[in-house]
């Protein structure tokens, strides 16, 4: 089948979750797809209670959240080309029910980014249905330990899709043909030629969940590697990093302590909390420097970051912690991957002897790597037209 011009559907956490990194996690699938000429329409349809970032808890109505995505959309030109289910009564805002019901029924391919969508296969028309896994290593440790629901849902797709590009030893076979792909970017979003500050920078959460335990090995959340590191700042002086970090639901962040430590500390909504906000704070960043979640360090299985692309595209240098990405993308000039304390010194002060370099080799690396025409197409292609390859299990 041609893959030209197909109408497809994205799904995503745009409206769950209105977050600025979370929104253009999604987004760049939409902005790639149409840049490539596809008719794309966006669908969130989680079966969830959306979320109130500014009360840290789920509310109980989606006026704020509509609105939020219903403007994203607007700015975009999209305003007659998304939906969003409300669980409550099953109420649905965007396109109107006859539209929103043939372009599900007339779809050529659904994108099911996180395995958003509650129920896929009411989506099964004509459309292939492919599966996004953007949580490596949790999701096959998941499956690997008979998580029901998960396995359900992986099963009614036709095609599936990993950000674990190469596990490692430690990511468990699930025996499932999961294709590499990583996080596509729309390159023109994002504006190298803005002006920064003299700061490192992350946004992160500082544990999502409780760890995972599998055959005797523990798959945590990013407390776990940030401990490792709490006495990076006194090792790069003059250098300053400042992280955007939230607790996590019902957790305590050691704020203090990491502030004694030298640690800049930012709310993240206050420094980030839409769309534009988030892109400002990171065309305003030196460069990135950041840790993995625990389970990404565990299965080694080539994760990159949504975020960290984020700054590669804004032509600023990645300092990350090593989860096997330097098997797939070039380390050493504007990307660093870093496993010990001593690593990450030494990258952030070879950044900081010759910045422009590595500012550039940045954004040369978002434009080989992570151009969202590129990725998409290679999806596309593997979805629609199936062949055998290379895939891991």
């Amino acid at each position: 089948m041609s893959s030209s011009s197909l109408r497809i559907i994205v799904t995503g956490y745009i409206a769950q979750y209105p977050l600025g990194g979370m929104t253009w996690h999604y987004f760049h699938y939409v902005l790639g797809l149409m840049r490539l000429g596809h008719d794309v329409y966006y669908i969130e349809d989680t079966g969830q209670w959306p979320y109130d970032p500014v009360e840290d808890g789920i509310t109980k109505t989606c006026e704020d959240n509509v609105r939020y995505l219903q403007e994203l959309m607007e700015q975009y030109g999209l305003e007659d080309r998304w939906a969003y289910r409300f669980v409550w009564k099953e109420r649905w805002f965007g396109m109107a029910d006859e539209r929103r019901e043939d372009v599900i029924r007339t779809a050529d391919l659904v994108i099911n980014v996180s395995g958003t969508l509650e129920r896929p296969g009411e989506y099964r028309h004509r459309a292939r249905l492919a599966y996004v896994d953007t949580d490596p290593v949790f999701t096959q440790v998941k499956l690997a330990k008979g998580h029901d629901y998960l396995r359900g849902l992986v099963d009614q797709h036709d095609v599936l899709f990993s950000f674990g590009e190469s596990p490692g030893d430690d990511t468990p076979d699930t025996e499932d043909q999961w294709n590499p792909t990583r996080q596509p970017i729309a390159l023109d979003i994002w504006r190298p030629s803005e002006p920064h500050r003299d700061v490192y920078t992350t946004v992160m959460t500082w544990k999502a969940f409780k760890p995972i335990v599998f055959e005797g090995k523990k798959f945590g959340q990013k407390d776990v590697e940030f401990e490792r590191f709490v006495d990076l700042p006194e090792h790069i002086r003059p250098a300053t990093i400042e992280v955007a970090a939230n607790a996590g639901r019902g957790r305590r962040l050691p704020r203090q302590d990491l502030i004694d430590k030298g640690w800049r500390l930012v709310e993240p909504r206050e420094a980030c909390p839409d769309h534009e906000a988030y892109r400002r704070y990171i065309e305003g960043s030196k460069g990135e420097w950041s840790v993995a979640k625990n389970a990404y360090v565990v299965g080694q299985a080539a994760w990159f970051s949504c975020r960290s692309a984020c700054y590669l595209a804004a032509g600023r240098p990645v300092i990350l912690q090593e989860t096997g990405f330097s098997k797939v993308l070039p380390t050493g000039k504007g990307l660093f991957a870093y496993r010990t304390l001593e690593e990450a010194a030494e990258a952030i002060r070879t950044v900081e002897a010759d910045y422009p370099t590595h500012a550039a080799a940045a954004r040369a690396i978002a434009e080989e790597y992570f151009d969202g025409r590129t990725v998409l197409a290679r999806v596309i292609d593997v979805a629609m037209n199936p062949h055998p390859e290379v895939c891991h299990g």
